[in-house]
């Protein structure tokens, strides 16, 4: 049976790979196709598809869209999006501007612990991608301010750490609105990482679906067999699609690897041809 991967991310965003070489790598590994889900960018889908062209690979064009619900950071996969669509591109902007002033005031709040640092310095060290704490961390690992990325979320700019400044986000319900006037799938990404009750959740999920919710991320790199069972649950309580993505960063979680996670995650082609029948505008 063919694998697929729902879940990935290039050097576009946070991933060390390139969108080409994330073609060739997934080729190498026997999938049908991955989506690539960059944070609140899609710049990395048309070099991807491109590298894909004429090979037996297909580029699912997707995005990773931040929002914030009741305090917490919560992720809406988009997947096959129309990139071109000059609505959803007008949205875009926006949440990339909101991106932008997070980072010249966190850069200016680091400077005040004596770290030399600016977003322009940043976007060199990072050309093309989206920049993220994930860059930040390195920019310091590389510069000696730090001994390891972690060291960075701890001290510097973790969710509780006193530099860091979250950003102004729109709501996941705002979220599936623009994947889904791009005609794409939104799928609630990997629920388990936001630590939420059960009634919480499901209250959360519940709402999603009011507004067009398609999926859920019920397969996943970091479940456990239990919290895969429950994710389907409740994916099938809501009459919900099942996803399934590895999330793969490259070096940045190195133990994670592309479709397969940490070795035993299974995404068979059939959780996407389901996917595509619930596409809203035709598959």
């Amino acid at each position: 049976m063919k694998i697929v991967d729902l879940h990935v991310h290039s050097t576009i965003s946070d991933g060390t790979m390139s969108p080409a070489d994330l073609v060739d790598y997934a080729i190498e590994k026997g999938l049908k196709a991955f989506a690539l889900t960059d944070h609140d960018t899609i710049d990395g889908i048309l070099p991807a598809t491109n590298a894909a062209k004429g090979k037996d690979i297909e580029v699912i064009p997707g995005i990773e869209l931040s929002s914030e619900y009741h305090g917490k950071d919560i992720h809406i996969l988009g997947l096959y999006i129309d990139y071109h669509s000059d609505v959803f591109l007008s949205h875009l902007r926006a949440f990339q501007n909101s991106r932008d002033v997070r980072n010249e005031k966190m850069c200016q709040k680091l400077q005040t612990a004596g770290i030399d640092i600016t977003y322009e310095k940043l976007q060199t060290a990072f050309p093309h991608a989206v920049i993220t704490r994930a860059h930040y961390a390195k920019f310091m690992l590389d510069n000696g301010y730090i001994k390891s990325m972690s060291e960075a979320f701890d001290k510097y700019i973790g969710d509780y750490s006193p530099y860091y400044i979250p950003r102004e986000k729109v709501t996941p319900f705002e979220a599936i609105k623009v994947i889904l006037e791009a005609g794409g799938i939104p799928i609630l990404a990997h629920p388990i990482l936001y630590h939420m009750s059960t009634p919480v959740l499901e209250e959360l999920v519940s709402l999603l679906k009011e507004k067009g919710l398609m999926g859920i991320e019920a397969v996943y790199s970091t479940y456990s067999t239990s919290e895969e069972r429950d994710m389907k649950r409740l994916a099938i309580k809501y009459q919900l699609c099942i996803s399934g993505g590895s999330d793969f960063h490259g070096s940045n979680k190195p133990k994670i690897d592309l479709a397969y996670g940490y070795g035993k995650l299974f995404i068979p082609e059939t959780i996407l041809t389901d996917l595509i029948n619930r596409r809203p505008y035709g598959n």
